[in-house]
């Protein structure tokens, strides 16, 4: 069975990457070759070129790893976020339907947040985003239902790697050049380690586990924190402490895009349905920030 994963160069792509390595069936794909890695090159939002290389490539699913992720740049690009979160999503559930495939889809937390909470979201929750990319990520998992292909979609938060850009690495540059940085302390959410949710999808897949299991699961690490919480704890794992971290509520840190206050997710369906074990999100960081300080002084 061949599996096509689509925005192979962002951070959950190229954990994928590591996790299938040397494993020919997986085919990675995206916009370029921004890697020195093998990557096909695809626009999801060309259908007539989805279907072209599923057909020559025997395509049986497809990991959607692809999407537009810059939440504030979103509320002046409503369009192209639109195109990329809920057409193209669209255009890969149609292909997989008619080959018979199926399609594991990655989405999110914002997918809530219009709607106050303090406990967990559990899957059979409706949705309630807020902001152009929540509502855009929303659409999407609306359309490939809609589209009736065999179908996972998988939402994970705050995601964090050893690539591209994310919280993890902003703080530690900040960390490293600052006397003094303020971090909101009034958002609630689980760190997610974008290795962890690559083991997983790549265990299912692998295991063709999806399979009479379609619908939509939760995945994040385990626990939660504050996004100040999350800072003093890269700081400490990090061993950066001469840089002082205050809370600060979201108010005194406007961005274009609302943010929810707490999108902690409800991890139960995952864990039973798949037999997963989810590591901590301490636990996960500490591993992260072990890579990048290896990784640094390989380059040394």
């Amino acid at each position: 069975m061949n599996i096509l994963v689509t925005g192979a160069n962002g951070q959950l792509g190229q954990e994928l990457r590591i996790v299938a390595k040397g494993n020919q069936n997986w085919i990675f794909s995206d916009l370029s070759s921004a890697t020195s890695l093998a990557t096909e090159i695809l626009d999801i939002c060309d259908i007539e070129a989805v279907r072209a290389i599923v057909k020559e490539r025997e395509i049986a699913c497809i990991v959607n790893c692809a999407a537009y992720t810059n939440v504030d740049k979103a509320e002046e690009e409503p369009e192209l976020c639109t195109k990329l979160n809920a057409d193209a999503a669209a255009n890969l559930a149609l292909v997989m339907k008619e080959v018979g495939g199926s399609l594991v889809h990655i989405s999110t937390d914002y997918v809530f947040g219009a709607e106050p909470s303090e406990t967990p979201f559990t899957e059979k929750q409706a949705r309630a985003p807020i902001g152009v990319y929540g509502k855009s990520k929303a659409l999407g998992e609306e359309l490939i239902q809609s589209v009736g292909a065999n179908y996972l979609i998988i939402r994970t938060a705050w995601l964090y790697s050893e690539f591209g850009r994310n919280f993890l690495k902003t703080m530690l540059n900040l960390l490293s050049t600052k006397d003094e940085i303020k971090v909101v302390n009034d958002q609630i959410g689980s760190p997610s380690y974008a290795y962890d949710l690559a083991k997983a999808i790549y265990q299912i897949v692998s295991e063709r586990a999806y399979l009479g299991k379609e619908g939509i699961y939760h995945y994040t690490n385990e626990g939660h924190c504050s996004w100040f919480d999350f800072a003093k704890t890269i700081a400490e794992y990090a061993g950066l402490h001469n840089c002082e971290i205050r809370p600060c509520n979201s108010d005194e840190y406007p961005t274009k895009a609302q943010r929810p206050k707490y999108s902690v997710l409800d991890k139960t369906k995952i864990k039973e349905t798949f037999g997963l074990t989810l590591p901590h999100w301490k636990e996960s960081l500490s591993k992260c920030i072990a890579n990048l300080k290896f990784h640094h002084c390989e380059q040394k």
